[in-house]
């Protein structure tokens, strides 16, 4: 935990958005601190923004047979991410802010999309995953330890 406060674990993700972003670029937008469920904070408090970057890269990008308000079809990407800084929810709201919210996102995504996805695909989750972590590991002289998820 010590080394996830001190920013020492990189982190790469896996999502699939709502439209084609460009092909990579960051976002820099400061985010205020949102409390777990089980924190309590002084209502009176002020939670002001902290600094929070993601970095992304579009890996492929499709046109599903989805219709919407504007369009007769849906444009969707599969990004990798990359977060700098470790926001509560900073993928999620980082990409909601970019106007490419993740597919499935129930909280900070869009609901028509999310129902006409499930419907078209069968699949009803957020569409986003942890493909991998990388931390040194302090008892083995530094070395990194990289964990993959399949």
């Amino acid at each position: 935990s010590e080394t996830f406060a001190n920013g020492g674990v990189e982190k790469r993700y896996l999502a699939v958005v709502r439209g084609w972003p460009a092909t990579a670029g960051t976002i820099d937008h400061a985010l205020k601190r949102e409390p777990d469920d089980a924190e309590w904070i002084d209502p009176r408090a002020q939670l002001l923004p902290q600094a929070a970057v993601t970095h992304w890269r579009r890996l492929a990008s499709a046109e599903l047979p989805i219709a919407n308000e504007r369009h007769p079809t849906t444009r969707i990407a599969l990004l990798e991410l990359q977060p700098e800084t470790g926001r509560r929810h900073q993928i999620r709201r980082h990409l909601k802010h970019a106007a490419h919210p993740i597919i499935g996102d129930a909280t900070y995504g869009k609901g028509a999309l999310n129902r006409a996805f499930a419907a078209h695909t069968g699949c009803r989750r957020l569409l986003l995953h942890c493909a991998e972590m990388r931390f040194a590991l302090p008892q083995e002289g530094g070395h990194m330890a990289s964990i993959r998820a399949p």
